[in-house]
């Protein structure tokens, strides 16, 4: 994502899109929420990449269901936000694991930064071109000729589309738009740059249909919610990082067989965040396509194989940064899932 932690989209969705509600005291596969164990294991923090809403669900179900206190972790998970970024709480240790992005990783090791990418949470990044049935955006090649709305810090994102499928960049008109759905169904756009979990989310809940390009069907292949810890961490804290990881691939896998179970127990234990119940549902349940795959059901949750680093490394390249495969380490989900 060429725009530093997308900070309009997340911030449209803590403050915009979003509304309290009120429901029941949330359960989750029979087991009451907010379970607080007794703090006799090791503290450790999980950086989230943004606030908190039904995108960390999994996590959630871990904390709730105590699969990281049963193998002696008190996990806490910090909240991130337009003022907290992921990489300095992990650099500096406050962190164990961080919640990031293969961008955003590259970015900070090409400073210097000793991170690795232990697991994959998004395997197809989010990125869409959101349009209206009347005028769809079906493929790339339909975008010339219409207006886009988009923030301009993303037009290396549309580029780099561009150029993986051979559409002339010079025949769209980008419109700088605020990060809202308004510009397309009031006609001021043909189409939005946009995460699929979120402003086509935002028309459902209006009653307006949308049709979505989702851009890593057409090559753009970038990990997203990507896991990151540093090799002082990977060396040194190995056994806590398993476990912690351990609990993620647990709640994740729980989060897939019950997704309005998942959104409900994001809006219960996070009552002060905003949520509105039914979209964090719809929310959930887009997410599920873009987090497992044909190579999750095979290898595990979190994995990735040669084949999808090389694509990163192509997609990371168009966006002016350089990459080896080295900066994925398997080695932790290896031992997660007994390979």
């Amino acid at each position: 994502m060429a725009e530093r932690r997308t900070l309009s989209r997340r911030t449209l969705i803590g403050a915009g899109v979003l509304g309290a509600a009120g429901i029941g005291a949330a359960t989750f596969a029979g087991v009451s929420a907010f379970r607080n164990p007794p703090r006799n294991g090791t503290d450790v923090a999980l950086q989230l990449s943004w606030l908190h809403s039904a995108q960390f669900a999994g996590s959630y179900i871990a904390l709730d269901r105590g699969y990281w206190s049963d193998a002696g972790l008190n996990v806490s998970l910090l909240q991130g936000g337009p003022n907290a970024p992921v990489e300095p709480p992990v650099v500096s240790g406050q962190a164990l694991v961080g919640v990031s992005a293969a961008d955003f990783t590259a970015a900070a090791v090409a400073e210097g930064a000793p991170f690795k990418i232990i697991g994959v949470a998004m395997q197809n990044n989010p990125f869409v071109i959101a349009s209206l049935p009347d005028n769809p955006v079906n493929e790339p090649g339909d975008l010339e000729g219409k207006r886009i709305g988009m923030a301009l810090a993303n037009t290396p994102t549309l580029e780099t589309l561009c150029t993986l499928n051979g559409v002339d960049i010079t025949a769209i008109e980008i419109v700088p738009t605020q990060y809202a759905a308004q510009p397309l169904t009031s006609g001021e756009v043909d189409c939005l740059l946009c995460w699929e979990t979120d402003l086509p989310v935002a028309m459902e809940i209006q009653g307006v249909e949308s049709i979505t390009m989702l851009m890593a069907d057409y090559g753009y292949t970038l990990h997203s919610q990507t896991y990151i810890a540093t090799d002082d961490s990977l060396a040194n804290r190995r056994d806590d990082v398993v476990a912690l990881m351990a609990g993620e691939v647990r709640g994740w896998e729980e989060y897939r067989l019950d997704t309005d179970a998942a959104a409900a127990l994001s809006v219960e234990m996070y009552p002060d965040a905003g949520l509105d119940l039914e979209t964090q549902q719809l929310q959930a349940a887009r997410q599920v396509p873009l987090m497992f795959s044909e190579l999750t059901d095979e290898l595990g949750f979190g994995f990735w194989n040669e084949e999808t680093v090389a694509q990163n490394i192509e997609t990371l390249a168009l966006l002016g940064q350089s990459v080896t495969p080295d900066l994925w380490d398997s080695s932790i989900l290896e031992q997660v899932h007994g390979a």
